[in-house]
């Protein structure tokens, strides 16, 4: 399992990007294959997209980010649970994805939802605007995850969380193995509310929140293999890790 770790002070600084600041991720990034991970029929079968909105608190009136949208499987769940009080982003940085999806929703008439280009390394999302942010089965496609989650923090509400839904295998196989999400998120500044295994989901459901200040970019510390994370904290209402 990667996770945090040390190494020389020298390794750290020339596995930094002179250009941003960040660390280079140490690890393989798996390629964008598709905008679909099931079908939707599949999903609803499975109740995947009520559970985790159920497991991430999402209510009617919430503002909610759906990262990697896609075809739009949760941004149109999202939209029907959040209400005509709520409101929905939906973020992607492949261009067509986001033209079609914006068709999709002018079609379904879903007034409370917006879609939204983002780049490889930043969401652009307002700031102070989020109640909840959703990655599901995209968080190893995110090729600088440390500058990622670093432009994502400002986005939250102060009481915001950060929902992941991934495998629970390597990067390259389309997974991230949860010890390594652990540190990736903790490098930067979040704090783990509580995962659990989420079969209907295809692997674990993961919550974070951002905790203290942002740290400066060139204090942050890549993810290394041969170190253990700190253990997550687990809420007994929610089931065990």
């Amino acid at each position: 399992m990667a996770a945090c770790g040390g190494g020389a002070a020298g390794k750290d600084e020339k596995r930094h990007d002179p250009h941003t600041g960040f660390p280079a991720a140490d690890r393989p990034v798996a390629s964008i294959v598709s905008a679909r991970w099931s079908t939707e029929e599949a999903r609803d079968r499975l109740n995947e997209a009520a559970q985790v909105m159920d497991l991430a608190g999402i209510k009617p009136g919430m503002t909610v980010a759906d990262i990697g949208a896609g075809e739009g499987y949760y941004t149109i769940r999202l939209g029907q649970r959040v209400g005509a009080k709520g409101r929905v982003v939906a973020e992607d940085i492949v261009p067509d994805i986001i033209e079609e999806l914006g068709t999709r929703v002018v079609r379904e008439r879903l007034n409370n939802v917006s879609v939204r280009l983002g780049l490889p390394a930043d969401p652009r999302l307002p700031e102070a605007s989020f109640h909840r942010v959703l990655m599901v089965h995209m968080y190893h496609e995110i090729e600088s995850p440390y500058e990622f989650l670093w432009r994502l923090r400002p986005s939250l509400t102060p009481d915001g969380q950060v929902i992941v839904v991934d495998a629970n295998r390597s990067t390259q196989d389309h997974g991230t193995p949860p010890d390594l999400l652990k540190c990736e998120f903790a490098a930067v500044g979040y704090q783990l509310v509580s995962m659990r295994p989420m079969p209907s989901a295809g692997g674990y459901i993961a919550i974070f929140r951002a905790a203290g200040p942002s740290p400066e970019p060139g204090t942050i510390k890549a993810c290394r293999s041969g170190a253990t994370a700190a253990p997550a904290r687990i809420d007994p209402s929610q089931g065990s890790e």
